[in-house]
């Protein structure tokens, strides 16, 4: 996909929540009758856990903006599930499996098989089930009993918040109290606080300490509810960077309460200079000379390639610090944003977790989001604002969170263009 440079003005809606989406599905998945999930998210990762729920069992119904989940009993497979390339779906799934009687084996695509999963397995076995992984990585072969142990769970926060979110959501199906201590400091809390909310919404109750380090599950049954997902911050980060940048946009559909990790794009933005105006659900971002920032990722990495590229169009440097699970993602997101912005004729700098990025005018240039879909997003929207045109190579990538983005960049104004390579 070809941007050029360009000046949007406009309102979109953002998309819904993608974490929050996973999480609801499994939640009515576990419970004993019919749960109406309302704005779900539909793009690849979402449907990868709706595909692996059908197939031990659950029916999913999609009706006009709707899906209905009749929830129960889980039984076998039969065969592989297949995650795609979403790492929420394999691990918690994974977490999910142990329930069921029978052999599941949990496969992933190229990117997903080189993703860590060990740790959710050594914390599944001190909970008694037979479980394994490949060297550390999927695939993952979980052998349930057709029901949970309760106990004690030990396990670190430092490398996914979702082998945490996978343990509580499995948790209240154990036989008794189950207690989970996180031995390092938990990263990314405000995903485990919303898998926390999305229980609750089901009729579970987790008791969690004040710095999330520990938790408790009594055992429980989640019960069927109408749920409805609220917008994305993570997708809306894209959009409000892209009116910081090149424009005036409007983002609708958003909650003030959330409590979505990439909210804090809020904060970023106004300590880059941005006064982002709300009205009702929306929020407007209009561009303004930004700033550079120090700024710590480590409660929501996902930003790092919208931020890192408002750093790349800011005046002066940004340091952007707790980024050291990045290497873990769809891509190796820091090497992948680090070489694509030199491209582009950026000055960047890395140091073990930590990227500084020297602002000015970047140029236009070809570049490789490497699968990865919020880099896609992030280079397209420094495509606006960059000297020449930029081409986004595999640019279809974006359908894993957010399919509908190229419709509405396009509707704010943006000049784009196909390029051979797609």
């Amino acid at each position: 996909m070809e941007i050029r440079p360009t000046r949007l003005r406009g309102t979109v809606s953002s998309p819904s929540s993608k974490s929050m989406t996973h999480r609801a599905l499994i939640c009515s998945a576990l419970a004993h009758g019919v749960s109406n999930i309302h704005a779900p998210l539909i793009s690849d990762d979402t449907e990868a856990t709706a595909r692996v729920l059908r197939k031990l069992g659950v029916d999913i119904s999609v009706e006009d903006g709707l899906w209905v989940v009749r929830g129960g009993e889980l039984r076998g497979p039969g065969s592989e599930l297949f995650c795609g390339e979403s790492g929420t779906t394999l691990r918690f799934m994974s977490a999910v499996c142990s329930t069921v009687e029978g052999e599941c084996h949990l496969t992933g695509g190229p990117s997903l098989s080189g993703r860590p999963v060990e740790p959710l397995m050594e914390s599944l076995r001190q909970l008694g089930v037979d479980c394994e992984s490949s060297d550390g990585t999927p695939p993952v072969v979980v052998k349930g009993k057709g029901g949970l142990r309760s106990g004690s769970v030990r396990i670190r926060g430092d490398v996914s918040s979702q082998f945490i979110s996978a343990l509580l959501l499995v948790a209240p199906l154990g036989d008794g109290e189950t207690d989970i201590r996180v031995t390092t400091p938990l990263e990314s809390k405000p995903y485990v606080a919303m898998t926390i909310d999305a229980q609750r919404a089901f009729g579970v109750d987790v008791d969690s300490s004040e710095d999330m380090r520990d938790f408790k599950v009594d055992s429980q049954s989640y019960k069927p509810t109408d749920f409805r997902i609220e917008g994305d911050w993570s997708s809306a980060a894209f959009m409000l960077a892209s009116g910081a940048l090149a424009g005036e946009v409007t983002i609708g559909c958003l909650s003030r309460q959330s409590r979505q990790a990439d909210m804090e794009i809020i904060n970023i933005l106004g300590a880059m200079g941005i006064e982002l105006s709300w009205s009702g659900d929306a929020v407007t971002a209009e561009k303004t000379e930004l700033r550079g920032i120090d700024w710590d990722l480590s409660d929501s990495p996902d930003l790092f390639p919208i931020v890192t590229c408002l750093g790349a169009a800011a005046s002066g440097r940004s340091v952007l610090r707790g980024l050291g699970r990045l290497r873990f993602k769809e891509s190796d997101r820091i090497e992948a944003m680090v070489s694509n912005l030199v491209r582009m004729g950026v000055e960047v700098r890395q140091s073990g977790d930590i990227v500084e990025i020297k602002g000015g005018t970047p140029r236009g240039a070809v570049v490789d989001p490497h699968g990865d879909h919020r880099i896609a997003m992030a280079l397209a929207v420094l495509g606006l604002v960059a000297d020449g045109e930029t081409a986004v190579l595999d640019a279809e990538c974006v359908s894993k969170s957010y399919p509908g983005f190229w419709e509405d960049f396009v509707s704010l104004g943006a000049e784009t263009g196909r390029t051979e390579d797609e």
